[in-house]
């Protein structure tokens, strides 16, 4: 699971990080509003821990900027204003929980796992079916009618998207996003090779689906000829 924080106080974000990272969890952090804004579009990420204050935006603005724009990346708010009615403007502007600062981390990290086993957009635990395959998100199996095999994680978090909206066009940059992470040290040849990658686990599995190059853009899942 990657995770957003955008959070301005840096001793703060080295601390969730490293206790959330302990806990198995990937976290990116960004300390302004228009830099967590920009990375929030890219829709890279699971889950989002923001402070209300910020420099250059708010956090609320931040938020309903988000959900303005369709983004549905669940929000943790984690601020120091813990009035009911800073809840209540933080969760009317779209938030999905709201934890007061200071607070402990074992607290932070029991929100976080809640907040993880609510159905999400990009991913749950439940069986991906499409077409004449089925993938365990959890697991990281694929299978087909010609038997099954285990992906990376990479390889699973470059297929989920995929499988969930056969047929949708993915841009190049928000399959990197989404694997690699914003603004990651990484060259597009690295896309290019897990999808070869997921093109040989596919035919692997008996599977006539198709990733189709979308030239100039990106890729899109299909079904195939058999």
């Amino acid at each position: 699971m990657r995770i957003l924080m955008i959070e301005d106080d840096e001793k703060l974000c080295e601390a969730v990080c490293y206790h959330l990272e302990r806990e198995g969890f990937t976290v990116d952090v960004c300390h302004d509003g228009d830099d967590g804004l920009r990375w929030a579009r890219q829709q890279a990420h699971d889950l989002i821990i923001l402070d209300r204050m910020l420099p250059t935006l708010s956090g609320v603005t931040v938020l309903e900027r988000m959900r303005a724009g369709g983004i549905q990346t669940p929000v943790l708010i984690v601020t120091a204003l813990g009035t009911v009615a800073d809840r209540v403007q933080g969760l009317n502007a779209g938030a999905d929980d709201y934890l007061v600062k200071p607070f402990d981390l074992e607290e932070l990290t029991a929100r976080v796992r809640a907040m993880a086993r609510r159905p999400r957009q990009w991913e749950n635990a439940s069986l991906l079916r499409c077409g004449d395959v089925q993938f365990d998100p959890e697991a990281r199996v694929l299978s087909g009618a010609g038997g099954k095999c285990s992906l990376s994680k990479r390889e699973a978090a470059l297929l989920e998207p995929l499988l969930r909206h056969p047929g949708q066009t993915f841009t190049r940059g928000l399959l990197l996003s989404r694997v690699w992470g914003p603004d990651a040290p990484v060259e597009e040849g690295n896309l290019d090779n897990y999808i070869y990658f997921l093109r040989r686990r596919l035919a692997q599995v008996g599977s006539a689906m198709e990733i189709r190059t979308v030239r100039g853009v990106g890729y899109k899942l299909e079904a195939g000829h058999v």
